[in-house]
């Protein structure tokens, strides 16, 4: 009894904590909306901005040789100020809009966690298997928390640093301006590059965090889309299979199916070191099953089980994400032969 109780309590104060995330991530999705208005409104005033500053350098362009040297440089300089400054609002505006929808999916989340909880806790006293709600809310929260600390470590290693060397490029033009401007034209022009570079580099980033295909066209048409892009951009042949009826599912079965995959392929470029996989993708009418096999190098089971490859692989927590939509993952691996992923998640 006493244990129940104890357990009855635990359940009680997750799903506080549960209901205070919600309420202040809706809290959080209003000052974004805000936000991205107001974000959105700066971005229209920069680009026409940058419009008249870079209709003025060709200008100047055009009269180099007569045009002083101060005006050559105010014209430089208004150009890059305003281009700098648009970047990093367009980069803000991704970032709030991209934001805004992982706090939707957040919401959601939270949303279907307490509602399923809501249901469960009616039956705490009489289930039998009363013990297992509070793992499952658990492995929710642990899950979130994890996502977050990729993503932070992602952003940390990628747009942040691209960021800093673009501000380090910057600085050495403005050095260079007075002492050798041809120079310095030429460090403009390398840093536009590095800029145009940057920007790719983010808006593939935000592509990853949540493609806005998914939502707008689905699973399978995102699924090519992301193959193609990750044959292209890492060296990894993909061949992707659809078979059954083509058509939409729910969605939060299709942002799974989207990041199981994605993360699949993932572990077989950066830990198995594959140079092909085959990804078949089943839509049938019950149910949605995915098979992913590369030729990378394999591993003894047990080191899938336990240990720092089994940490790294994180193939539990991609199982737990499947059982918890009814469904089931399997692993089969040898070394020198391979990796083959297969789950199966339960349709409507």
């Amino acid at each position: 009894m006493v244990a129940e109780a104890q357990s009855s309590s635990s359940l009680q104060q997750l799903l506080e904590e549960c209901r205070k995330e919600y309420e202040r991530t809706q809290t959080e999705l209003k000052e974004i909306d805000l936000l991205i208005q107001q974000t959105a409104g700066e971005v229209d005033r920069l680009s026409q901005r940058n419009a008249q500053a870079t209709n003025r350098l060709r200008h100047v362009e055009s009269l180099f040789d007569t045009m002083p040297r101060e005006d050559i440089r105010e014209a430089y300089t208004a150009v890059l100020e305003v281009q700098q400054r648009l970047f990093t609002m367009r980069g803000q505006l991704e970032k709030l809009q991209s934001d805004q929808r992982n706090l939707e999916a957040h919401v959601r989340l939270l949303r279907r966690v307490l509602e399923l909880s809501q249901e469960e806790a009616s039956l705490l006293e009489q289930a039998e298997g009363e013990g297992e709600i509070v793992p499952t809310v658990v492995r929710v929260i642990e899950a979130q928390e994890r996502e977050r600390k990729r993503m932070a470590r992602q952003i940390h290693d990628g747009p942040a640093q691209a960021l800093t060397n673009l501000v380090l490029q910057a600085e050495i033009c403005e050095r260079l301006f007075d002492s050798d401007p041809e120079r310095a034209r030429a460090e403009l022009s390398n840093l536009k590059a590095a800029v145009a570079a940057t920007f790719q580099r983010v808006r593939t980033f935000i592509s990853d965090l949540r493609p806005m295909m998914l939502d707008d066209l689905g699973l399978v048409p995102t699924m090519r889309r992301y193959v193609e892009g990750f044959s292209e951009g890492d060296g990894v042949r993909v061949n992707l299979v659809v078979t059954g009826r083509e058509r939409r599912i729910a969605s939060y079965k299709e942002v799974t199916v989207f990041r199981i995959v994605q993360e699949i392929l993932g572990k077989a470029r950066d830990i198995s070191h594959a140079t092909s996989v085959q990804v078949t993708l089943d839509i049938g009418d019950d149910r949605v099953h995915v098979a992913v096999e590369d030729d990378g190098s394999g591993f003894e089971m047990k080191e899938l089980t336990d240990g720092p490859m089994a940490e790294a692989m994180g193939l539990d927590t991609l199982r737990e994400r499947v059982e918890m939509l009814g469904g089931w993952l399997q692993v089969e691996s040898d070394p020198g032969r391979g990796t083959r992923v297969v789950f199966d998640i339960p349709l409507p």
